[in-house]
């Protein structure tokens, strides 16, 4: 295989909004933000055509001449699932998901383009003896004599969708180096971003998104839980605005300042997003011996103080954004490490898109 090169864009997909980062390799351990870009667009593209035009877009605003790229793909449609199976040969399980997906997946996957891994997980070292010879480390810990099944992440887009990604990719003339869900680019990069946690404690990370939030819950490396909620900016900007009756940027400027009014909305609004947080909490500490003392919020509602001030109440506990960057260097003009500050919190997909091109 080709050695990586040392620098990449990545760009998250959004639904609303296309964010790109442009990063480069310092060294091993040591990455460079050196662009940032955002753009508004549509929520779906007619035609490759359209895709590719607010990609040059997007492209023409990060600056530079860029040899690789890294995409993180943002949608409803999407297929993300954590099954159990005796442990398989990836190729095998591939193509029996594609051709029986009811059976394994209650699902049809035909018109997916699939991809599987197995999830991580660690065995207690003080039980290092009990643990099988050939159990390796992202395949769970097997005691002599015990036959368990293997965890896999399922992950899939529909293949309509790869083909217009992929055809507007071509008309930019920029190479692509891979195509990933946007909830493990978000995953990888608090790995990245934040390792002692990652490697250490359970985590959950809440990225609202503009047509729906998805709850992924790590611990110790091994991803737990994943789930999309059908709750986004979307839906919180129709209550805000009564569907309409007020102009959404006057909306949030409202929400920014802290309108009693507004918050009141806000909390009834968040109330289901909360709720399922919760139930997704309850679900893990049922099964794990570990709890979950704070909640990671990233995505473009998490600028405002009072979406993080109500979930925080609604869920009882701490409720923060993070850095995706935390570990990065910044090497940008002043006027756009100015805006950085505003805009690291939606840019987790985007970083977890280009790490992962420095990872393999």
């Amino acid at each position: 295989m080709a050695r990586r090169g040392d620098s990449v864009i990545g760009i998250d997909l959004g639904k609303h909004v296309f964010k790109g980062v442009s990063l480069r390799r310092k060294s091993d351990s040591r990455l460079v933000l050196t662009s940032f870009a955002s753009r508004e667009v549509p929520e779906e593209f007619e035609t490759s055509d359209a895709l590719a035009w607010h990609l040059k877009l997007l492209l023409r605003d990060l600056g530079g001449n860029p040899k690789s790229c890294a995409l993180a793909v943002s949608d409803p449609a999407a297929l993300l699932r954590i099954i159990e199976q005796p442990e398989t040969p990836l190729n095998l399980l591939r193509n029996a998901l594609r051709l029986h997906g009811m059976a394994v997946l209650n699902q049809e996957c035909k018109d997916f383009v699939l991809d599987i891994a197995p999830v991580r997980a660690n065995a207690n070292h003080s039980d290092a003896d009990e643990v099988s010879s050939d159990t390796g480390p992202d395949v769970v810990a097997v005691q002599h004599g015990v036959v368990t099944k293997t965890k896999y992440l399922v992950g899939g887009m529909l293949r309509q969708t790869v083909k217009q990604i992929s055809e507007a990719m071509a008309k930019t003339r920029v190479p692509v180096d891979m195509i990933q869900l946007a909830p493990i680019c978000s995953f990888n990069a608090f790995e990245f971003a934040y390792p002692e946690i990652f490697h250490n404690e359970a985590f959950l990370l809440l990225d609202m998104g503009y047509l729906q939030s998805t709850v992924l819950i790590g611990n110790k490396r091994e991803l737990v839980l994943v789930r999309s909620i059908d709750y986004g900016g979307k839906a919180l900007m129709q209550a805000l605005t009564a569907d309409g009756a007020l102009e959404a940027a006057a909306a949030w400027v409202m929400i920014q300042q802290k309108d009693a009014g507004m918050a009141e909305i806000c909390q009834v609004s968040l109330a289901r997003l909360a709720t399922e947080v919760r139930n997704s909490i309850g679900f893990f500490e049922g099964q794990r011996e570990e709890g979950i003392h704070r909640v990671f919020v990233s995505g473009g509602l998490a600028r405002a103080e009072t979406v993080l001030h109500t979930l925080s109440d609604e869920l009882g506990l701490p409720c923060e954004i993070w850095d995706p960057l935390e570990t990065c260097e910044v090497a940008l003009p002043a006027a756009k490490r100015e805006a950085l500050a505003l805009d690291f919190v939606s840019l987790n997909v985007a970083c977890g898109a280009a790490f992962e091109y420095f990872k393999k």
